[in-house]
């Protein structure tokens, strides 16, 4: 009787922990997915109706990274990032004579961009709310300072740009999203006891810009050598490491599991990714998922619900060869769509292997803000990636000339 019931007690101990460990992207999916690293993270923002992803996902890895470092937990201010990138944007639209891209978008390598220039605040210091609303929406501001950078673009003042477009633009950017002083030494805020201005909080966080690096996997341009990804959103001419697919993939598997995070941008506009189901999937036969109505909240139908048993059960998925990645780019199959944040590996119980991502849509699912990328998607949907210098293999630094 005694090693009966000290059999019961040892099933229910193991019962016990598999469903500690177990976790699933819906209620009633068969999904059933063990944690195989999570690492730490900051709580989940919503950017709502703002194109700026590109700024929740990179500070959302640096917040991770401040952890790492033993910093503590900080919430930074995306709004500071976008408001002094939009002022580089302009810039650098004019400087084109009006034929590069402006927009409301951007990169994971602005965030540095701003930040040697500029500093860092927290949140608390700067929360971009400057207009009578609790949540981001930049529908009015965008129009506007599209409007202005258009005309400004004509040079209508006798053929030459006055002295007085910055201050003007700026105008419109501080209306919305808070005062900023021309000279960012005389912005002071009080944090955690003490006084900052923004780049003396940088240089209290501890965060070296050069430490990060982009990553990317295109045969368009040489392996093992860096090039300008050819995207609208990179206004700033900035350059990726380019992989081959293997190897990229090895890459953010294995950070992940030396305990470094990394920041994700991926096309989302595939039938097999679904907010709602908490899922990013590449099913082999993709036509068995019915796409019902749209929701265009996130500048993509990624938020429409997907009607598929795919994303109740794990089937069987497509591996994406270089070539096919490499024609998705060039036909733009793959796009440049949405900036998330990736921290963590779990597996099916068929053994399919997914990353953890972070999103910026706020609480949207049973997943509370997060959802599951399998590998064979992210080996074709990734466009790059943001990731501290150290995560690579010191061979692999060694190959692409970084220190």
């Amino acid at each position: 009787m005694k090693k009966i019931i000290l059999s019961v007690i040892a099933i229910f101990a193991v019962a016990s922990t598999f469903a500690q460990d177990t976790i699933t992207n819906k209620k009633g999916s068969d999904y059933m997915f063990t944690e195989i690293k999570n690492l730490d993270e900051t709580e989940v923002q919503n950017q709502n109706r703002t194109g700026t992803c590109w700024s929740f996902s990179a500070l959302s890895f640096l917040e991770s990274e401040l952890i790492r470092k033993g910093k503590g937990k900080h919430n930074l201010s995306e709004m500071f990032i976008v408001r002094n990138a939009y002022i580089g944007k302009a810039e650098n639209y004019l400087r084109y004579y009006g034929t590069f891209n402006f927009g409301p978008g951007g990169a994971f390598h602005d965030i540095p961009w701003v930040i040697r220039r500029f500093g860092i605040v927290p949140e608390s210091a700067y929360k971009g709310l400057n207009y009578g609303s609790e949540s981001h929406n930049h529908s009015e501001m965008e129009g506007m300072l599209k409007a202005m950078v258009e005309v400004l673009a004509k040079k209508p003042q006798g053929g030459n740009l006055t002295k007085s477009w910055k201050k003007a633009f700026t105008g419109v950017t501080d209306a919305y999203l808070g005062d900023l002083p021309d000279n960012m030494e005389d912005f002071r805020f009080d944090y955690k006891g003490a006084s900052y201005s923004p780049k003396s909080f940088a240089k209290h966080l501890d965060l070296d810009m050069d430490d990060y690096i982009s990553l990317t996997s295109y045969t368009h341009h040489p392996f093992y050598q860096s090039f300008v990804i050819e995207v609208q959103d990179n206004w700033a001419l900035q350059s990726c490491y380019n992989l081959p697919l293997d190897e990229f993939m090895d890459v953010m598997e294995q950070a992940i599991m030396d305990g470094y995070t990394f920041a994700w941008g991926a096309d989302i506009s595939e039938k097999g990714f679904s907010a709602r189901d908490a899922l990013a999937i590449l099913p082999t036969d993709p036509s068995t998922i019915r796409v019902k109505g749209k929701n265009n909240k996130h500048f993509s139908d990624a938020g429409a619900e997907k009607i598929s048993n795919a994303f109740m059960v794990p089937g069987e998925e497509k591996i994406v060869t270089q070539q096919e990645r490499q024609d998705a780019f060039d036909t733009q199959r793959t796009t440049d769509d949405h900036g998330m944040h990736i921290t963590g590996v779990v597996k099916d119980q068929k053994g399919t292997k997914y990353f953890v991502v972070k999103n910026s849509w706020g609480n949207y699912n049973q997943c509370d803000g997060y959802f599951y990328a399998s590998f064979p998607y992210v080996r074709y949907k990734t466009m790059n990636i943001q990731i501290h210098k150290d995560a690579l293999p010191k061979s692999l630094k060694k190959k692409l000339g970084i220190k």
